[in-house]
């Protein structure tokens, strides 16, 4: 029988090297604050409570988990004073209480580490009490080093400014990734002690006492590829090698679901981003918010699309630029055209080379093919705007909405 899941993310220190006014967890990797990634992984884990321990802008991190998570059984617990990991853990014991079974413990400024991952370091740590996922790195610098025994086994976790020079030259160090028997946990955390370097309560210590008191711990390493995925975020260094991980993560993701990209590198997306199978996206193009592309699409160069909904088998042209637009079926858009919020194109719609639209509906076949400005209004079906029309629905006081009727043809200017 599977045992019950927890999870605590550690969220509460400031990230002073990050050198802003916003909190660490909440800059943004592929259009998501960090906090959300392991927040998902956590309810995608199938835990029944999620405490994320805050600190720094403790208010500003509930209210955006609870806008992106609603009705999610996630609890904050307040850490006030900074001392140490282990001590960052014991602030959600009250959030806890009651609770029996394994607690998977997450940073939450480890944006890029995949789901599978948790799983995997779940299933490889079977009956232990300690399950601790590592990486092995050519340059380990300030990471703590897994020390093993005689026997190959891991005994302790040693925090780099506690290591000996032998201890240093270890490759393989802790990721500050852990599932740990709940019981085991917390009683050990009430014996820590801040005898160390950094006169601080480290959570490693918790490997330490498992392994002088015989009880099973488990390493899950990382190794080639896979091992800066585990990686976390201290300045604005780490933030862009994390949204590198995350922008190839996405694009693998959409190549391996049948879409061609001409220049992977060049595409940047948000996570959330759909698009079906067969479309091509030529280079540099920008895929943002919850935007949706369906089947069969070509997305030329340049073009930059935010929370947009395009249908099947259409063609986007060059440097266009949509926001909160929904473009039906075998639609063809630009080049050079700007589809504001609120525009509705209905299936086999042109708007061409510089043409403008906002809160507008063009019902299907309607053309609007050069230098127009489309604003709150109605083009009915079938209908042809000529070059140079506007639509003037402002008189100063009130906005007006412009009908334009099936078959209309609209001459130039």
């Amino acid at each position: 029988m599977a045992r019950a899941k927890a999870v605590v993310i550690m969220a509460a220190g400031k990230g002073t090297r990050m050198k802003s006014s916003v909190t660490k967890v909440l800059h943004p990797v592929a259009g998501r604050p960090m906090i959300h990634y392991p927040v998902r992984s956590a309810l995608d884990l199938g835990a029944e409570k999620v405490v994320v321990v805050l600190g720094h802008q403790s208010d500003a991190v509930e209210a955006y988990l609870g806008q992106a998570f609603p009705g999610a059984p996630i609890t904050g617990a307040l850490q006030t004073e900074q001392l140490g990991t282990a001590h960052a853990v014991l602030c959600a014991r009250e959030a806890l209480d009651g609770f029996s079974g394994d607690i998977f413990i997450l940073s939450g400024d480890v944006p890029t580490l995949p789901t599978n991952v948790i799983r995997r370091l779940d299933e490889d740590a079977g009956d232990a009490v300690v399950a601790v996922l590592g990486m092995r790195l050519e340059e380990p610098a300030a990471y703590g080093r897994l020390v093993r025994d005689s026997r190959g086994s891991l005994g302790a976790i040693v925090e780099a400014a506690d290591c000996s020079k032998d201890q240093l030259s270890i490759d393989e160090v802790n990721a500050g990734v852990y599932r740990v028997d709940s019981e085991h946990l917390f009683s050990t955390l009430d014996t820590l002690s801040t005898e160390n370097a950094q006169g601080e309560y480290y959570l490693t210590d918790i490997v330490a006492s498992a392994a002088q008191s015989n009880l099973p711990v488990s390493v899950t390493l990382l190794e080639g590829d896979e091992a800066p995925l585990a990686g976390g975020v201290n300045d604005r260094i780490d933030l862009a090698a994390a949204e590198r991980r995350q922008q190839k993560a996405l694009r693998d993701g959409l190549m391996r679901g049948g879409v061609t990209l001409n220049d992977p590198e060049s595409l940047f997306l948000h996570d959330g981003v759909i698009v079906g199978q067969d479309t091509v996206i030529e280079q540099g193009v920008a895929l943002l918010g919850e935007t949706q592309i369906g089947d069969g699409c070509y997305v030329e160069q340049g073009t930059r699309i935010l929370d947009s909904r395009i249908g099947q088998g259409t063609r986007i042209k060059a440097a266009s630029h949509l926001e909160s637009a929904n473009v039906g079926d075998r639609c063809q858009v630009g080049p050079f055209a700007r589809l504001r919020e609120g525009t509705v194109l209905d299936e086999d719609v042109k708007v061409g080379n510089f043409v403008e639209t906002k809160k507008a509906h063009l019902e299907p076949g309607a053309k609007a093919s050069h230098l127009s400005y489309i604003g709150d209004a109605r083009v009915g079906a079938a209908a042809n705007i000529g070059a140079g029309t506007i639509t003037c629905n402002y008189d100063g006081y009130r906005k007006f909405k412009t009908d334009i009727g099936a078959g209309a043809f609209i001459g130039s200017d």
